[in-house]
């Protein structure tokens, strides 16, 4: 058997298993565009960048989050043929293995601040997360708006992440970054 089939196997298998204790479902659901897509909850309901209004419903712009964390750590984008819907949002993967691997732990692949950029986040704005501009920091995943705010952002991470972790959660649930 070869691993895309093994790992489609086991996605289709895979038990859910969410980092927040309350509430958790799952279920998949038929679409004309693919096969399965899995939905995985938990409480994790702050605003999630999906970009500007009436785009998709996709997080990270389409990008493998699992792929910041594996083998090299160079983000690839995914494929509407690997997605996993987290609270209502849509996650595309590059593999079915990815895919599980995030069904498995969506809070521990899911990019902080919703995909955000996280120097605004720190300022309780919301602001586009470029997938490109990132880094992961105690084995959390942050992106930023553009070059020159990362910058500013990587003088002080610490700071700036405690700042944002305080700020974020006061912003509306169903707030967009076009809305801030």
């Amino acid at each position: 058997m070869n691993k895309t089939f093994l790992a489609a196997i086991m996605m289709a298998t895979l038990p859910i298993a969410c980092s927040a204790p309350s509430s958790d479902t799952a279920e998949t659901s038929e679409t004309a565009e693919t096969a399965t897509i899995v939905e995985v909850s938990d409480d994790m309901k702050l605003p999630v960048f999906t970009g500007p209004a009436g785009s998709e419903n996709v997080a990270v712009s389409g990008y493998d989050t699992v792929s910041y964390f594996e083998g090299d750590g160079v983000p690839v984008e995914g494929s509407k043929d690997h997605r996993v819907k987290y609270n209502g949002v849509e996650y595309h993967f590059a593999s079915a293995e990815n895919a599980a691997k995030f069904q498995a732990e969506p809070a521990k692949y899911a990019p902080q601040y919703g995909g955000h950029c996280a120097w605004a986040a720190s300022r309780g704005k919301l602001a586009s997360g470029d997938p490109n501009l990132y880094a992961i920091v105690d084995g959390k995943l942050y992106l930023n708006f553009n070059q020159q705010v990362q910058n500013t952002w990587n003088e002080d991470v610490t700071g700036f992440i405690e700042k944002a972790d305080k700020e974020f959660p006061k912003i509306p649930a169903d707030a967009r970054y076009d809305d801030a």
